[in-house]
This record gives C-alpha cells, structure tokens and sequence, in this order.
C-alpha cells in the first residue's frame, strides 16, 4: 500500500495551527488520503522537501520581511502558488501592472521614498473632499492602512503624518479615494481555483478611523452564497487572465485566488485586490465550498 500524499498548510507563528478557514480543510482532505498539517514557514525544523506539496495560507507576517519570505518562497520544490507569483503579488504595485493591462481597478495615486515628498508636497496630493485611505504598497491585510476626512485639517495632518512615517521606512504608498459603496453595498470577494470561478462571499466592510498601534479599526461582517453580478465576474476574470499574461502564463493556473471588487461611482465594478498570495478562502461559508477546495488541492497531487 503506497504512502499517503503529504502537505503542508503553511502558516505564521501567531495561527502556528493555522487559521479557521484553513483547518476545516484538513479533515476533509484526510477522506481523500491525503495528511495535511500545518507548518510555520520560518521554522528552520522543517523539512519542506518531504511535503508532495505546500501551500501558502496564513503567512500574514511577511510584509515587514518580503526579502526573506520570497528567498524562503524560492527554497520550497513544490510550492503553491509558486514564489514568482507570490513576488509579483506581495507588491500592491501589481494593480498599476493590471490597470495597464486594461482591468478596471480602484484609482490609487502612488506615493515613492525616492520621491522625498513632505508634508506639502504631500498635502497637495492628497483629495480635497471625502475620505480617502492610505496604506503602504506592501502589506498584509489591514496592517498600516488609515481612513482620513479630506476636508478635516486635523485629520488631513494625520494622514500626512502616516504617509511620511511610512515614506521615511522606504516604503511606497497607496493613496485611494474612499468609495462610499464600500459602506452602503460592501464588497465582492470571488474565489477562484485553478482558475475556474469558484464561489463568492460579500463583505460589508469599514474602515473606521487612522491607523492606530500598527492595525487598522475594522469591522468586518461576512455572508456566503453571495452570487456575484456578471459584470462582476467578468473584471474578476480579467484580473486572473491579465495576472497569468504578466507573469509569463505559467504551465498552470493559480491553485487559488481571490478578487476583492467594489462598486466605483459610476455603478460599475473596480477591482480592489487580486489575492494570490495568503487570502482567506472562506470554505465554510460557501455551500460545497469545502469540497470545492479540497478538489483543487488533490489535484495538484497529480502530474502536470
């Protein structure tokens, strides 16, 4: 009797026995034969070579050290997604490298260390009505990211405050106007695996206030058997397709993704983010959605 297939749901210190969304994989894929456990992508103890394959979840401390969780990405054989996309997506710089190929995304203004801006230079940049979020170029989640009033001085001069904290680390930022559908419909997250449409979630998401001890204020309420609009679908799918065309069209498509779209002022959808690196895939809240992943998973088992 052969062996069982072995994988590793890799993972950060902090959810070392992974996320929810990610445990309720594992018996599942026990029913398909094959054993998958969680391991801590930094933990020099373990042997990435045994695992007939690892795939990134949870790896939500990478930011502060992209350089050595790319050079980590690069050292896995059987690594999904594989480290070339995990380095072209942990770089919020990928929407201007899919605005260009012709996806509608959320208009960000892109603020660069090499720049020297100060607090003028970066007043004059900044909206002058509404609200709008800045949030460092290379983040996980939430982390770094702050909602500001334009027309509130006290306000604008926190927001220029956080951009030149971040600017001063080296690091770029995002400057986005606040959609105000974000509050009024939330969002659209649209999972793909290997490539294929899969399921969607809605997000009735806030941000709330500036950035506070390194995390943003968050309310997050979530709700599955969300089915998206077709306009939706089709800026999500030319995400994914632009996504493979930058990236050269690897031999296959993403294991999984994640298009984040909200709705832009003219009603039509834009996309916020394209998740291709560690996104929460919300199985649970998708009728079949357990399967549906586990499916994807078992075959990446088998040869291209």
């Amino acid at each position: 009797m052969s062996e069982p297939a072995q994988i590793a749901l890799v993972t950060c210190r902090e959810f070392a026995r992974l996320d929810a969304y990610d445990a309720v994989l594992a018996p599942r894929l026990a029913s398909m034969g094959i054993v998958a456990e969680a391991a801590v992508w930094d933990d020099p103890a373990v042997d990435w070579d045994r695992y007939d394959l690892s795939i990134v979840r949870s790896t939500w401390d990478y930011a502060p050290r992209r350089d050595e969780f790319l050079a980590w990405a690069r050292s896995v054989p059987r690594l999904a997604n594989p480290a070339a996309v995990l380095e072209w997506n942990t770089d919020k710089h990928y929407l201007a490298d899919l605005e260009r190929r012709g996806v509608p995304v959320v208009a960000t203004t892109w603020l660069e260390p090499e720049r020297r801006l100060r607090a003028r230079g970066l007043h004059t940049r900044m909206p002058a009505l509404g609200d709008f979020v800045l949030k460092p170029a290379v983040a996980a989640g939430s982390i770094g990211a702050g909602r500001y009033t334009a027309n509130d001085s006290y306000a604008r001069g926190q927001a220029i405050a956080h951009a030149l904290k971040l600017l001063d680390a080296g690091q770029s930022v995002m400057l986005q106007r606040y959609l105000p559908s974000v509050d009024t419909k939330g969002e659209t997250s649209m999972v793909f695996l290997d490539g294929r449409y899969a399921y969607a979630v809605r997000k009735d998401a806030m941000l709330t206030g500036p950035v506070a001890g390194g995390r943003l204020y968050q309310h997050e309420t979530l709700q599955g058997g969300h089915q998206p609009a077709e306009a939706e679908l089709r800026v999500a799918e030319a995400a994914i397709a632009a996504a493979m065309a930058a990236l050269g069209d690897p031999l296959r498509p993403f294991l999984y993704a994640r298009a984040d779209l909200v709705q832009g002022d003219d009603g039509q959808p834009v996309l916020l983010e394209l998740e291709l690196t560690e996104p929460s895939l919300f199985p649970e809240l998708a009728a079949g959605g357990i399967e549906l992943v586990c499916r994807a998973i078992a075959g990446r088992l088998t040869p291209v």
